[in-house]
């Protein structure tokens, strides 16, 4: 595997390798130590002259397993049972995850506010309008604005997207 390659999997695996972990860990700042380190070890690995057959799954077992050290470490009692095995559907979903965090980061700022005020801290149209000192007539234009570009930038040709946490 050539630097190239390397960087390559990198920049498409470290958003849903570090959502994965947060999942499991449930503390981003961690997650994103483990992360890193899942990477730094995969670098070392094959800069010593291992081959790696599948990276991807490479990578999730590697933060699965780094994962559960932290928190064995952590907790002194969480067993590997308790950490299964990473199915297909679970890398399916932290890329889903990741690419919805990329969409919603780029959005512009204050209807990205808007919108994770709503989304993520539940606040009412009514509570985002007095805490931001706007109408209520604007937080709903946001928000609709919001969808109408989350929507666009994450269906695929012209399949519908659903935003499963909203």
């Amino acid at each position: 595997m050539t630097v190239r390659d390397f960087e390559q999997y990198f920049r498409k695996l470290y958003l849903p390798l570090g959502m994965y972990a947060l999942r499991l860990v449930d503390d981003a700042d961690v997650a994103e130590d483990l992360v890193q380190d899942a990477f730094m070890k995969a670098w070392l690995y094959i800069e010593g002259g291992g081959e790696i057959a599948n990276f991807t799954s490479f990578m999730y077992r590697a933060v699965r397993n780094l994962c559960l050290t932290y928190l064995r470490d952590r907790h002194r009692m969480v067993g590997e049972e308790l950490l299964p095995e990473v199915p297909e559907a679970e890398i399916d979903t932290s890329f889903r995850d990741a690419r919805i965090w990329q969409a919603i980061d780029g959005l512009p700022e204050k209807c990205r506010e808007i919108f994770l005020m709503s989304k993520r801290d539940g606040l009412t149209n009514e509570e985002i309008a007095d805490e931001l000192g706007i109408s209520i007539k604007t937080v709903k234009n946001q928000m609709t604005k919001a969808f109408s570009r989350l929507r666009e930038a994450l269906s695929d040709g012209h399949k519908p997207f659903f935003l499963p946490f909203l």
